[in-house]
């Protein structure tokens, strides 16, 4: 079993401090949604783990299976067992799908451990088939000219070939479709194991009706609040942040969006 610790994190960009005290703690095995109004610092938290250099970790620690993480680069911390599905996934010329996460799955292991050739190429056609992807995907440079769902798609199939300890998932369903969203849900979950854990950033409770979370954690003012179960989910799609928000006796302003 593998651990990811969040303790006392606080986190800043341009001068402003977004994340004010963040803790949070999950283990391999296990699925935790954060959900919380624009602006709270979800998308932060989730680039400040993977170490985007344009946040500032003002105090605190990042700790997987003991090590304190902040000091590493982000490569390194991808070797360590961390993956990010991003929202807008970048667009790489010369560089085909089927390079890159080679490349990847190798850089994760000893140099007289490197997956074969035939070894990828079967691995890669039985998870490609799993989500319904066509085998030119693979030879189409790194997300070029694909459509949003073709992005996210290729983002979990990344996720099925690499298979990271942690997978933090930010905004993954945002502008999916039905279709592209069971699909995406079933690659996750296939995922779901002893040796796995996610950590999945989102706005709706659609997406956790097909992944359903053993925890749930809502963020506002750049702080984790309250967690629960997956029924804290579907409260909050009741009642709004501001049902939670005056229920804690919390002094955070919402949009009138926010507040629905």
């Amino acid at each position: 079993m593998s651990k990811l610790e969040i303790i006392d994190l606080h986190v800043g960009i341009d001068g402003k401090e977004i994340l004010k005290g963040v803790n949070l703690e999950m283990n391999t095995g296990e699925i935790h949604a954060i959900m919380g109004p624009n602006g709270t610092g979800k998308s932060t938290l989730s680039e400040t783990i993977m170490g985007n250099p344009k946040y500032e970790v003002l105090q605190g620690q990042i700790k997987l299976d003991g090590q304190n993480i902040l000091e590493m680069p982000v490569d390194e911390r991808a070797r360590a067992g961390l993956f990010l599905a991003m929202q807008y996934p970048a667009e790489i010329q010369g560089v085909t799908n089927a390079e890159f996460m080679r490349a990847a799955i190798n850089a994760r292991r000893a140099e007289d451990d490197q997956i074969s050739v035939m070894a990828f190429l079967k691995k890669l056609d039985q998870r490609m088939a799993f989500l319904d992807m066509t085998e030119e995907m693979s030879e189409r440079y790194l997300n070029e000219g694909f459509s949003g769902g073709e992005k996210k798609r290729n983002e979990i199939l990344q996720l099925m070939m690499i298979e990271p300890k942690f997978a933090i998932l930010d905004e993954i369903d945002s502008g999916l479709d039905i279709d592209a969203l069971q699909v995406v849900s079933k690659g996750v979950n296939e995922m779901r194991g002893a040796d796995f854990g996610s950590l999945i950033i989102t706005h709706y409770q659609r997406l956790l009706n097909y992944i359903v979370p053993d925890y749930v954690h809502i963020m506002m003012g750049g702080k984790i609040v309250t967690t629960g179960d997956a029924s804290l989910a579907k409260r909050l799609e009741d009642e709004g942040y501001v049902g939670i928000r005056d229920e804690l006796g919390l002094d955070i302003k919402l949009t009138d969006d926010e507040s629905k």
